[in-house]
């Protein structure tokens, strides 16, 4: 009696498994899908959530590291003497000098080119080359003097005039060519602004006294470049033909033997 009860128990429990209605059956699987869609929505929601908190942060990061290095001094590819003035002599209606030392500090070779706000009354000399690792020169800079309206020297005074130098790196050995500085604009770097001072000739002064040295090398430096290069080697002609001395000897005998001639005559 037991066991019928019991088959009869389990009997009852699936007939009334079957007797469910279709609808409750897809309404049970649809909310256990729609379960499955919300946790996955979530989690899916969640990651996405997480990767724009990092871009966020990481565009953060990007934006505070280049603002430090806004504030960061820029390195200097040039060191100049002076090194944010020219001193030019104070001498209304004359072209008067002042003069600047350049020196590569780098490296690697670096392009130099000075630009000035009066390009009509100033120019350079020179207005811009290269310099090898280590080397250095000295410019010279040339200025119109406008004579004061008033009859009153500006000495030790600014200048509206401002002189600007700007330095590149270049790869190596090359020629200097202005365009340099345009068709790698995104690399030049503007070493100084240079102001104007004026100083009175008249009187002795230390920027006087070393402008007016610096002008000497620097006159010095453009007559040795005038100089056609000493030959340290032998003479040479086209393609390794030497002169020889015996050549020379046989001009110079020939010559005496002309010499002789025309006396015996």
């Amino acid at each position: 009696m037991a066991v019928a009860s019991e088959k009869t128990g389990a009997e009852g429990k699936v007939w009334s498994l079957c007797k469910m209605p279709f609808w409750q059956t897809s309404i049970a699987s649809s909310s256990s899908s729609s379960s499955s869609f919300a946790s996955s929505a979530t989690v899916s929601g969640q990651h996405q959530s997480h990767q724009a908190v990092e871009r966020s942060s990481l565009h953060s990061s990007i934006a505070v590291s280049s603002m430090a290095k806004s504030f960061l001094p820029t390195r200097r590819r040039l060191r100049l003497d002076p090194s944010n003035k020219l001193f030019f002599p104070y001498e209304p209606g004359k072209q008067v000098r002042s003069a600047i030392g350049i020196k590569n500090t780098c490296k690697s070779h670096v392009a130099f080119k000075f630009q000035t706000t009066a390009p009509k009354s100033c120019y350079m000399r020179p207005p811009g080359g290269i310099l090898a690792p280590g080397e250095s020169i000295v410019a010279t800079v040339f200025k119109f003097v406008e004579p004061p309206e008033n009859n009153e020297k500006p000495v030790d005074h600014k200048s509206k005039v401002k002189f600007k130098i700007m330095s590149l790196k270049v790869k190596g050995e090359m020629e200097y060519v202005p365009e340099l500085f345009d068709e790698q604009r995104d690399q030049v770097a503007v070493e100084q602004i240079l102001r104007v001072i004026f100083v009175d000739p008249e009187r002795p002064s230390p920027a006087l006294e070393k402008l007016k040295r610096q002008l000497a090398d620097a006159d010095a430096a453009l007559e040795a470049s005038k100089k056609p290069p000493e030959e340290t080697g032998p003479r040479i002609v086209g393609e390794g033909l030497v002169i020889d001395e015996w050549k020379e000897r046989r001009e110079r005998y020939l010559a005496r033997q002309q010499v002789e001639g025309v006396d015996s005559v």
